[in-house]
């Protein structure tokens, strides 16, 4: 998928928000390496370096453009353009090979990755005695904007271009399903779930917001025409879910918050 830093930071209060509320709940302890993982055009970065600030931060994105957002946001820092998996296997330029982390951060990222089963535990293995590994998923897939991108997308004459187009989001499991995981890794999991209320300017800045996230999937297949045409499709049908109110509207946003100390 293609990825736009400035898409993405057109609603930066709203995103960075939870990241500030997740880590605001990891322990206090003497971090001296600290990771990003999908950092993104750097916020949560931002936030990550200001709760650990003597430790050596660093960050990484699959996406080209939100690593030159991260690196132009916070010169100082070390970012570079690699993926979970590719992370996972050799560490990269975030980390020296094999060396542990104190913290992991994966803010609003890992519902991109597949085989959390797998995922999780070895994202815990990286973890240093002692550290900590700070999750925050959108928990939103049964939520109406998101139920009217996959119905839209199953309709005339979008279903041919966006078959599989809603696989590339993984389900997420049940709180109970990631506790047991990492509590079997973890000496400490704490869990919690959180639904923001985001007042947004009607349903076109609902269209705005996730053009940045959750549509990507559905428009990157898209040409240009066809794109525009499901867009309008889409915001027509979100005016009907989300009628305005003193020129409002709410968006509900769950998210699944997970701390895990090793």
């Amino acid at each position: 998928m293609t990825w736009s830093a400035q898409q993405y930071l057109a609603f930066e209060d709203e995103r960075t928000r939870p990241v500030r509320d997740l880590l605001a709940a990891v322990p206090v302890i003497e971090a001296r390496a600290a990771v990003d993982i999908g950092c993104g055009p750097g916020n949560s970065t931002e936030v990550l370096a200001a709760r650990f600030p003597r430790a050596t931060v660093s960050g990484f994105d699959s996406s080209p453009d939100m690593i030159a957002a991260a690196r132009k946001r916070l010169p100082a820092l070390r970012f570079e353009v690699l993926d979970v998996k590719g992370w996972l296997e050799s560490s990269g330029a975030s980390s020296p090979p094999d060396a542990p982390t104190d913290i992991l951060l994966a803010n609003a990222v890992l519902q991109w990755v597949p085989d959390h089963a797998a995922l999780f535990p070895a994202l815990a293995a990286k973890l240093a005695l002692g550290g900590c590994l700070a999750v925050q998923v959108p928990d939103n897939l049964d939520e109406p904007a998101q139920e009217l991108m996959r119905e839209i997308a199953g309709q005339s004459p979008w279903r041919d271009r966006l078959a599989g187009a809603d696989r590339a989001r993984v389900p997420i499991e049940s709180a109970e399903w990631y506790y047991r995981l990492l509590r079997a890794h973890c000496s400490r999991v704490d869990m919690w779930r959180t639904t923001y209320y985001h007042p947004l300017a009607g349903a076109n800045q609902i269209v705005e917001w996730f053009k940045g996230t959750g549509l990507r999937p559905f428009l990157d297949p898209l040409g240009p025409k066809e794109r525009a045409e499901y867009l309008a499709r889409y915001a027509e049908r979100l005016a009907r879910l989300f009628p305005a109110q003193s020129g409002e509207v709410l968006l509900p946003f769950p998210r699944l918050f997970m701390v895990a100390q090793r």
